[in-house]
């Protein structure tokens, strides 16, 4: 969602400097989190553009059964640290689903799902979504990686209702 990040990244000590974040107490609440829900997380040192990554999922999901590249591009991104705007890694995740490397390649080299994703983009602009992720329920939203109470409570909300996780209803 931030396209003007630099292809090679940007370091997130030089990013949150200026706001005053404390990097390592961010860095331990987000494991915790992920820890808590049974996620792998990584220490990462930067960001990167997500831009070709999206393209490349947008992709994926278009070949039926090739849905696992979102596991695995979570992975190289937030456990590996991984520079996610690289196409030569986007092509190895893609291999690492299965897909063809070189059709992987011409989708990333001539920008095959550009447009799909810009609608995706516009879309997301237009219920004012600016950061990811964000989790939207009857006009509530949530955004950041956010506890399962927090997630549950939003759709509670939203009018779901709880279910015994027993039953097999």
């Amino acid at each position: 969602m931030h396209p003007e990040t630099p292809d090679d990244g940007l370091a997130l000590e030089e990013l949150f400097r200026p706001r005053g974040y404390d990097l390592a107490r961010m860095h331990g609440e987000m494991k915790d989190r992920m820890d808590s829900e049974g996620l792998e997380y990584g220490h990462r040192t930067h960001t990167y553009n997500s831009r070709l990554a999206q393209e490349l999922a947008k992709w994926a999901d278009s070949r039926p059964g090739h849905e696992a590249i979102h596991d695995r591009l979570y992975r190289a991104y937030f456990v590996d640290g991984r520079n996610i705007s690289d196409p030569e890694t986007l092509i190895t995740v893609a291999v690492s689903v299965g897909l063809p490397a070189d059709e992987a390649r011409r989708v990333l080299s001539d920008r095959l799902f550009r447009e799909a994703v810009d609608e995706d983009w516009m879309r997301a602009r237009r219920y004012g979504i600016r950061g990811v992720p964000t989790f939207v329920c009857d006009g509530k939203g949530a955004v950041g990686a956010q506890p399962y109470e927090t997630l549950e409570q939003l759709v509670v909300e939203a009018g779901a209702t709880r279910r015994d996780p027993t039953s097999m209803e």
